[in-house]
Formats: C-alpha cells, sequence, structure tokens
C-alpha cells in the first residue's frame, strides 16, 4: 500500500514540501508556509472571466502591518545570522545530492505521514509554479506540467493574463462587457483540471457529469450569486462521444448554450488519462462565446487535436488514434 497523492515533507530537503503523485516524487516543491492560501489581493481588481467575479480590493488594516512570516527579528545578533547562513549552506548540498539520483533512493523513499492532508486536488488548490500557462519560452504552446499535456495556442489565443481563475490555461484577447451589466467577460477560455476519485471514472462519465457544472460556471450564476449573462434558459448536445486526445482514449460533450442576456456560447468538457504518474483523469473545458467576436467552436477541434504529453511534441494518435468526434 502506497500513500494517498498529497504533499507531503521532501525527503531530501526537510525545510521543503514535495508533491507525491501516489507513485513517485514528482519536481513540484513548496514551502509550509503555502498551505496557509495566497495571500489577500494587494492589485487592483481583475477582470472577471464569463461570470467570475473580480477580486475583491482589500481594505488596509488598522495599525501597522504584521510582519512577514519568518522574517528574521531586527535585534538578531551576529552569531544567529551566521547559523543561517551554515545551515543554509547544508539544506543546498542535501538538495545537490538528491538531485543527483534520481533514480536511487529518492524514489524508494515514499512518505510515510503527510505533513498536511490534502483537502482537494492539487491543481483546482494550489497549482505549482511550474505547472502554470507560462512555463514554456515556446508562444506558440502552453504547458500544464502537473497533468502533463500541453496545448497548442492558435491565432487570436493568450496565455493568461490578470485572470484570477489558476485553472484557466489560455484566454482570447482583451475583455468585454457583460451582456446583463455585471462585470467584465472574455470571448473564449480554456481550462483545465484534474479529476477526483468523485467525478467518476470512465472518460465518458466524466465528460457527461462535468459538463453541467462547466456550463453553470461559465453563463449561469457567478461566485457571488450574480448572472452576467441573466441565466441559462436552455441548451442543447450539438456533439458527444469518443476522441483521441495525446495517444489516449478520451471522451468529450458539447453543449450550445442560450442564456437570457447576450448570445450565449458553447461548453465542452473533454476528458482522458493523463500520461503521466498515477494516469489520473484530465478534463479541459472549452469556454466559447457564441457572437460574432468569438472564437470559431473549431477551435475547439483544433486545440484537441494539438494536445500532447510534455517533452513528447511529436507525438499524435496512439491508443484510440482511430476515433474521432460523432455528431
Amino acid at each position: 500500500m502506497t500513500p494517498p497523492p498529497g504533499w507531503y515533507g521532501d525527503p531530501t530537503a526537510p525545510h521543503l514540501e514535495r508533491w507525491w503523485d501516489g507513485t513517485s516524487w514528482t519536481e513540484h516543491r513548496r514551502a509550509p508556509e503555502e498551505r496557509q492560501g495566497p495571500r489577500a489581493p494587494q492589485a487592483p481588481p481583475v477582470p472577471r472571466t464569463f461570470g467570475q467575479p473580480a477580486a475583491p480590493e482589500v481594505p488596509p488594516a488598522a495599525g501597522p502591518p504584521a510582519p512577514p512570516a519568518r522574517r528574521p527579528r531586527a535585534k538578531a545578533v551576529a552569531l544567529a545570522g551566521a547559523g543561517a547562513v551554515l545551515a543554509a549552506a547544508i539544506v543546498t548540498g542535501a538538495l545537490l545530492l538528491g538531485h543527483g539520483d534520481e533514480g536511487g533512493t529518492e524514489a524508494k523513499n515514499a512518505p510515510t505521514t503527510p505533513s498536511a492532508v490534502p483537502t482537494s486536488a492539487p491543481h483546482t488548490a494550489s497549482r505549482p509554479a511550474s505547472a502554470g500557462a507560462s512555463a514554456t519560452d515556446d508562444p506558440s504552446v502552453v504547458v500544464d506540467q502537473l497533468n502533463g499535456i500541453t496545448l497548442p495556442l492558435p491565432d487570436g489565443w493568450e496565455k493568461p493574463q490578470d485572470v484570477a481563475d489558476e485553472d484557466v490555461v489560455m484566454t482570447t484577447h482583451g475583455t468585454y462587457d457583460c451582456p446583463a451589466g455585471v462585470g467584465l467577460c472574455r470571448h473564449g477560455l480554456v481550462l483545465t483540471r484534474t479529476a477526483t476519485a468523485a467525478d467518476g471514472t470512465s472518460p465518458e462519465t466524466l465528460a457527461r457529469h462535468d459538463i453541467e457544472d462547466a456550463a453553470d460556471a461559465a453563463f449561469d450564476r457567478d461566485a457571488i450569486g450574480e448572472r452576467p449573462f441573466g441565466g441559462i434558459t436552455s441548451h442543447q448536445v450539438v456533439r458527444s462521444g469518443q476522441i483521441a486526445v495525446a495517444g489516449r482514449a478520451g471522451y468529450f460533450v458539447r453543449w450550445r448554450v442560450r442564456t437570457a442576456k447576450g448570445p450565449g456560447g458553447y461548453v465542452e468538457s473533454l476528458a482522458f488519462p493523463s500520461s503521466v504518474g498515477t494516469e489520473a483523469p484530465v478534463v479541459v473545458r472549452f469556454v466559447f462565446d457564441a457572437g460574432p467576436d468569438g472564437p470559431p467552436p473549431a477551435d475547439m477541434d483544433r486545440i484537441t487535436r494539438g494536445i500532447r504529453p510534455v517533452g513528447d511534441a511529436a507525438t499524435g494518435g496512439g491508443v484510440g488514434s482511430s476515433i474521432g468526434p460523432s455528431s
């Protein structure tokens, strides 16, 4: 029996935590204090995306601000500073030794007790810095290292900028006033997330269960109860079926959603097993505005065909390569 996926103490660096995917250690690390969640935003509110509420402005706290966590005391003596330098040198040496033997003892040191029990999948809770959409210098590709995939960036799309939802991996350029006059919207979004055991097992079950949540999050009621599109009035399944994704057999469901305000849009949930780690299922959501300024639905197919495992840009087909979308 091996421990479930989660953040555990790094066997090569006791002052850090490292992601255990249920089978082996990954390269995702974080400091223990990151478990407390992100700090309150201090920048101006960002545009909400398809009904997502803008990040609230946080009023300044009364009195002088508290010093940052783990900040050295102003009256620390020189001896304490020298000790910290020595400790840092020792830890750095341990890290270098650990990286020098990736196939050795490190993989055998499976965690025994978690430093903090994760309450949800890491992709939806705290995505590692290296897993963001800008983790590559190639301007035509976005990378989701946590799920082990890359996605092509078609013309008219860009990597996320000023987007509060960390699951978003690409957006269309610019924003516009939402049809119901509530906040700012975008004409297109693509999101990725790691499915959990509660979501289902087969790609078809995952896609069929996810599509309703995807439509509600995009076009119905946002997180603070407002309806930037006036709510969903109806939907129609326009396409669904099996499809090959990154050499794996997947399944997709696409809806045409009609809203009380504006032209409505298209929503698709695409599910397939990852090719890395424990092969946890990956769900990709497409949210497209149906108006004249929205991206063409064909971009969903272009992006899906271009999904590849990380480090294997030439991969195509494989398991389920003859499987195509059905009407």
